[in-house]
């Protein structure tokens, strides 16, 4: 059976004559799909391989919708006879988020907010007509039913994960009354459904959209709640009030008739809430079942986001024992659960991470005299070092990083890793300890052990701020290819 590179090989070939240079497989994100870039000489090109046909079918199929009304997504240029690889063109890898956290809250980051809101406004009520509503993966609308199935997930995913008490049956009552006001909007056209920064991608200053495939028919408020309540993105209070403002205008002008912006913002306030919730249910699924430690990380964003909204907005509907559970959600002591203890200028904390041979270098010695630690034997990932391909890189490169992602149970395997340690950083940095060492060992200490201490340092920055000292002990051993003079 061909790989899928080959298989998409077979794909390009048929309908350019243009050589391919290479084939990247790029990082994946929280879906099942495989996304790869190809490069020939002159233009680059996105393939995807998904085993979700049905999937495939809705996102080609309102590519190809949208492409005929001329807005901003991507053309298909080839399908498969099988439709699970489909070939697109490529606006490039930088996102808008990308570009928030590259320059800030600054003007030209707000003009690319405004002008995605503007083209987002084009794209619901142009690409709603004429829209065939059967083609979509779910519902084909985003009514009673599915805003029903988003409250439903923060409760299973979330809510209940916290262990606390609440009338359950109440809360459904709840849920029932604010899915009945909200699915009688009065606008609906084409909703994106997952419409944040990420998806928004930027190229030559315009904004391009990319991941509709789960879009439906509904309120236009949804999308806009998404983009400018994205916990990542942390937008100021300024900002998402004056690009709501922003967008009302760009809708106003899109339908052609002035809009009751009261009742356009009471609507949008449910959204927010319906958007933040749902985001928390995704990110309980993700970090506290499936236990992905960048999920649970965000886990405080999306609750601070929360807390800000329901102490300054109104839902426009009386729900209380669903506004009880939501102040248990945003309470100190439950935030403060999701919040890791960080250290500070004074934290005398070192972590020393040290990637090792076990044939080569052995245990390396602990110079602390600390006597504790760690030691992660990396021998029951598959190594890249049996494979021609990678026998002269290290886990510092970027093909052997996308195999070990892509091709190994690593991702698992670091979760645990990062599950554990995390106890002992957090301890030690609240008892005021001074060292932690954390060691991971392979074959030849090129490989797998590089890449897992490249992660956890990684890691432990991120989330602890704690000062790391990382350490490669077998690169004198590693075995590369020898780089020849320039002529």
């Amino acid at each position: 059976m061909n790989s899928i590179t080959d298989r998409i090989k077979e794909l390009f070939t048929g309908f350019s004559k243009d050589a391919i240079v290479s084939i990247d497989k790029l990082p994946q994100a929280g879906s099942e799909r495989h996304y790869f870039r190809i490069h020939t000489a002159d233009k680059n090109f996105i393939a995807t391989y998904g085993a979700n046909i049905k999937e495939n079918d809705s996102f080609i199929y309102f590519s190809e919708h949208f492409k005929k009304k001329g807005l901003s997504t991507a053309q298909i240029l080839a399908i498969n006879k099988e439709k699970d690889i489909y070939i697109q063109e490529d606006f490039g890898d930088v996102s808008l988020l990308n570009k928030l956290e590259e320059l800030g809250y600054v003007q030209p980051v707000y003009d690319l907010y405004k002008e995605s809101l503007q083209q987002l406004a084009v794209l619901q009520v142009k690409g709603h007509e004429e829209l065939n509503y059967k083609k979509c993966l779910t519902n084909s609308a985003f009514g009673k039913q599915a805003i029903m199935a988003d409250l439903l997930y923060f409760k299973y995913y979330f809510l209940d994960a916290l262990r606390r008490p609440y009338d359950k049956q109440k809360l459904i009552d709840d849920f029932e009354a604010l899915s009945n006001y909200l699915a009688h909007t009065e606008y609906k056209f084409f909703m994106f459904r997952d419409f944040q920064s990420r998806n928004i991608m930027v190229q030559d200053n315009s904004v391009h959209f990319i991941d509709y495939q789960g879009g439906m028919k509904g309120a236009p408020q949804y999308d806009v709640a998404s983009l400018l309540w994205q916990a990542k993105a942390n937008l100021p209070d300024e900002w998402k009030r004056d690009l709501l403002e922003d967008y009302i205008s760009s809708f106003e002008a899109i339908v052609e008739e002035t809009v009751d912006r009261d009742v356009f913002r009471s609507q949008y306030n449910g959204y927010v809430l319906i958007r933040l919730l749902q985001v928390l249910g995704a990110y309980g699924f993700r970090g506290l079942f499936e236990r992905k430690a960048h999920f649970l990380t965000s886990i405080p964003l999306a609750l601070q986001n929360l807390k800000w909204f329901i102490n300054n907005q109104s839902m426009g509907i009386a729900v209380p024992e669903f506004k009880r559970v939501l102040e248990i959600c945003i309470s100190d002591e439950v935030v403060q659960e999701f919040t890791p203890v960080q250290a500070t200028a004074d934290t005398p904390l070192v972590v020393t991470i040290n990637s090792f041979s076990f044939i080569k270098t052995g245990y390396p010695k602990d110079e602390t005299q600390n006597g504790g630690g760690f030691v992660f034997d990396m021998r029951g990932i598959l190594n890249p070092g049996r494979f021609d391909d990678y026998k002269h890189l290290s886990g510092l490169d970027k093909p052997v990083k996308d195999f070990l992602e892509q091709q190994t149970k690593m991702p698992d395997f670091l979760n645990s890793v990062y599950s554990i340690v995390d106890i002992s950083v957090e301890d030690y940095i609240k008892r005021g300890f001074e060292h932690l060492t954390i060691n991971f060992g392979c074959t030849g200490g090129q490989h797998r052990s590089v890449y897992a201490a490249e992660a956890i340092a990684r890691h432990l920055r991120n989330k602890f701020k704690v000062k790391i000292e990382l350490n490669h002990n077998n690169k004198e051993n590693w075995k590369t290819e020898e780089v020849k003079p320039a002529r």
